[in-house]
């Protein structure tokens, strides 16, 4: 008996960006690796990449994140 049950299918109203074809699915046709998701609407997964984007803009320019070392040093470049 296996621990674990390969999900095929989502679950209804599930949408996913393929990261490797590069297009929008209903349930997660491609494995995890490949995709983000899910999102609650078609609209939202054919914008993630873009959501994608503003996230790592936001992070980078997050200055909790990038705060310099008491030797004033900001690190490795």
């Amino acid at each position: 008996m296996a621990l674990f049950k390969k999900r095929t299918a989502g679950k209804p109203g599930e949408w996913y960006y393929c990261l490797k074809h590069g297009k929008v699915e209903e349930g997660p046709e491609c494995p995890a690796k490949d995709r983000f998701g899910p999102y609650a609407s078609r609209a939202e997964a054919e914008h993630a990449m873009e959501t994608a984007r503003e996230r790592n803009e936001e992070w980078e320019t997050d200055p909790k994140w990038h705060d310099k070392s008491a030797s004033g040093d900001d690190g490795p470049a």
